[in-house]
């Protein structure tokens, strides 16, 4: 498998180089030559395979022979070794539970399988490899968990200030050693951008093997697949699901249309976005105008200018009809987003987080206009993670889970940077 730059100014490359680039030297995300086919027997079989295997058999068409298949096998058990259940929320709505990793988190699995990807490849002769990657909250603590005590990767997270939650900001603050935590003075698309010009700075290029984590690299984006799976395996009706699809960079919307384009069955898909809605809005219109983030209470989706939008495109040859009749998009606001938080737990015993009260409230209205359908929202935090926007809600303590540990008592380490690449650079070349 070959991957190609989506700006096609650069040569393919594949999987252990798009890995280790991050993105390709003309700025472009990578993209893969060609959209594997779930063979019949995998679709038939899956209901019974056990999720290792199911992480193997998709991941090993895109991987090719850059990793060793007992060391993929390895990885991939490594990558989903925890649960994903399906839960049923209301008579047509059900929560893919996708939290139950080591930062309660979504992004655990791409950053698990990516971080031991990178670990294998550095340790085959590559020189030291310098993770730069952007934040808009749960990415942080998921890579910083993945790559911590990694040989021969350093990790630089950079977050923006006062816009992720407390939880989110121990993740990746906390652990020390080969993670660094950048808190800087802007937006998540302020973090995004300085990134994107640390790739393509000379200078920093010389000092420097940059690679991303971000859902802009393969190895993070393209395991995400696994959950639509995961999800299927666990579908009780006859029909296929109706995928609602909290999105903010648009990494985990982009990889189940992947998932469904390559043979996984499903109805349709919602991109279900907060007030930072450049999708939805060009669902409606035809018009993508990227804007600049705003804060909500589901600040893990506070993009304005989503990289993996132009991958969604490619998917769809650039036909906007062909994904008005796949995607449809959905604008909640933080109102309408507490008033589901508040209802589903008084009224069904289940506690949301911000994002996936945006995704169910999405599914809710989709659902009204297609009585015969049923659907799926992904759950892609827990509600502890957003305690102190929860918490007020419902009115009373959000359990602490066990895998918080000693967390909510540690001491928070960072350094502030104003949001100006001069600033960034500066920083980089001084350590």
């Amino acid at each position: 498998m070959l991957y190609y730059s989506l700006r096609h100014q650069a040569p393919p490359v594949d999987f252990r180089q798009a890995t280790i680039a991050g993105q390709a030297p003309d700025g472009g995300l990578y993209f893969p030559e060609r959209i594997p086919q779930f063979s019949a027997r995998f679709l038939r079989e899956l209901k019974t395979l056990d999720p290792a295997t199911v992480a193997f058999e998709v991941m090993r068409p895109y991987v090719g022979d850059t990793l060793p298949e007992a060391v993929l096998r390895h990885i991939c058990a490594e990558a989903v070794d925890f649960a994903f259940p399906l839960v049923e929320v209301t008579a047509r709505s059900s929560a893919l539970e996708l939290f139950h990793g080591p930062t309660l988190a979504f992004k655990d699995v791409g950053a698990r399988f990516m971080s031991r990807c990178l670990g294998y490849f550095s340790r085959q002769g590559q020189a030291k490899v310098t993770v730069l990657v952007a934040t808009s909250g749960d990415t942080g603590g998921a890579v910083a968990s993945g790559f911590l005590g990694v040989e021969g990767v350093e990790v630089i997270i950079l977050y923006p200030a006062g816009k992720v939650s407390s939880v989110q900001e121990l993740q990746l603050t906390t652990l020390g050693r080969n993670i660094t935590a950048l808190e800087v003075q802007g937006t998540f698309d302020d973090c995004q951008r300085l990134v994107k010009q640390a790739f393509g700075d000379a200078e920093l290029g010389r000092r420097y093997f940059l690679t991303s984590a971000n859902s802009i690299n393969v190895a993070r984006w393209l395991p995400q697949q696994l959950y639509y799976c995961f999800a299927w395996q666990q579908w009780p009706h006859a029909g296929p699901p109706v995928f609602a699809v909290p999105s903010g960079n648009f990494g985990n919307l982009c990889a189940g249309l992947l998932a469904y384009a390559s043979g996984l069955p499903a109805q349709h898909f919602l991109a279900a976005c907060n007030a930072n809605d450049a999708v939805p809005e060009y669902l409606r219109s035809g018009r993508f105008l990227p804007q600049e983030a705003v804060a909500t209470i589901s600040n893990a989706m506070d993009v304005g200018n989503p990289s993996n939008f132009v991958r969604i495109l490619e998917l769809f040859g650039q036909e906007f009809e062909a994904m008005q009749r796949r995607i449809s998009g959905y604008t909640v606001s933080d109102t309408r987003t507490a008033a589901a938080i508040r209802a589903v737990y008084e009224q069904h015993g289940y506690l949301l987080d911000p994002h996936g009260a945006v995704a169910y409230e999405a599914l809710q209205q989709y659902l009204a206009h297609h009585p015969a359908a049923h659907g799926i929202f992904l759950a892609t935090a827990h509600p502890v993670k957003f305690y102190d926007v929860v918490e007020p809600i419902i009115g009373t303590r959000v359990p602490v889970p066990e895998a918080l540990g000693d967390l909510l008592t540690r001491e928070k380490q960072s350094v502030v940077l104003p949001a100006t690449f001069a600033a960034l650079q500066q920083y980089l070349l001084a350590r």
